[in-house]
């Protein structure tokens, strides 16, 4: 644990990745895919109904007078974002496969994630009470917002598969939306009970994504996923990430600067604008697209996820000592 805190790999991929091994070598067919995939489906319901419960009114409320702020961070994330992922049209299929690409059309029209976004604003002395408001409003919309925008993103795509946007929708409302609307309207009634066993409901979210991966994976090594995809297409994926998260970290960078946002606002808008939310794209995933696909839609993704947690996290640590030695007081000059 204390090896993969230096290299500031989260231990939750590994277990990830651990996975993906696992439904590679046994992945689950026949009648047990369909109690897998049953099975999975509780699981997504599940997810929802307790992201719903969690989210706070207060924290969707709190700061949302700062509209700037917000409006910076939901341009980056559902526009800059989407209008990145098509310019990487232009390396396919040179560099990159098509499906590969869908991948990342996928991976550009997802919310940010909150509780990262939360924790690297903190960590760097950002203006947190914004943070919360914009994370949580942005796995919000991503709800409504993700679908549509993959819907017009593929479609526009050259040759990409065709998505029934408003079947995806419905399956979407009736899936996801539900579930968290009930969860949410539940909140005073179980609220307390989740703030006591945080701990077991952390681990009720995660294990519900690694269930989902777990299927999604069995279904793509069924369906030959590593035989299209081989070591060349995974460092192509790496390097691409790399490249998606610095453009977007330095766009995030200048035009928080070259619009007046404080040091505390800037960086939340760098961590809130940056980053895509691998607890909302995997079960999205299952429900927008067929099963033989949603394995080679989420590698973008979760290769993404673990860039941005080890480039934020480096970044972040550079923020607050920043502030720190800005904060300390100069030494009087000798007269």
């Amino acid at each position: 644990m204390n090896l993969l805190h230096k290299l500031r790999i989260d231990p939750f991929l590994v277990i990830l990745v651990t996975v993906v091994v696992i439904a590679s070598f046994f992945p689950c067919e026949g009648e047990a895919k369909t109690w897998f995939q049953y099975l999975t489906i509780a699981a997504i319901a599940l997810l929802f109904f307790m992201h719903g419960a969690k989210l706070s009114r207060d924290a969707i409320f709190a700061g949302i007078g700062h509209w700037r702020l917000h409006l910076v961070i939901f341009c980056s994330t559902f526009i800059l974002f989407p209008i990145l992922g098509m310019g990487l049209h232009f390396i396919v299929p040179e560099w990159m496969s098509p499906t590969v690409y869908m991948g990342f059309l996928y991976l550009c029209a997802l919310p940010a994630t909150v509780q990262s976004s939360i924790a690297f604003t903190s960590v760097a002395k950002g203006n947190v009470a914004a943070a919360i408001c914009s994370a949580s409003a942005s796995s919000l919309l991503g709800v409504f917002l993700s679908p549509l925008l993959v819907g017009f993103l593929i479609q526009t795509h050259e040759g990409g598969a065709h998505t029934d946007t408003w079947k995806a929708i419905k399956d979407i409302i009736l899936q996801l939306m539900v579930p968290f609307i009930v969860g949410h309207l539940s909140r005073p009634l179980i609220a307390a009970w989740i703030e006591k066993h945080k701990k077991w409901v952390n681990m009720t979210d995660r294990s519900s994504i690694l269930l989902v991966v777990y299927v999604a994976f069995s279904e793509a090594v069924v369906e030959g996923i590593w035989h299209k995809i081989d070591a060349y297409s995974l460092l192509i994926i790496g390097v691409v990430c790399c490249v998606l998260l610095a453009i977007v970290l330095v766009i995030n960078v200048y035009s928080s600067r070259l619009l007046g946002f404080s040091k505390e606002d800037e960086i939340t808008i760098v961590f809130c604008g940056s980053k895509k939310s691998l607890a909302n794209g995997v079960p999205m995933a299952n429900v927008l697209f067929p099963a033989s696909m949603v394995g080679i839609m989420l590698l973008p993704l979760m290769i993404f996820h673990q860039i941005q947690l080890m480039v934020c996290a480096v970044i972040a640590q550079r923020y607050a000592q920043r502030q720190k030695f800005s904060n300390e007081p100069k030494p009087k000059k000798a007269e």
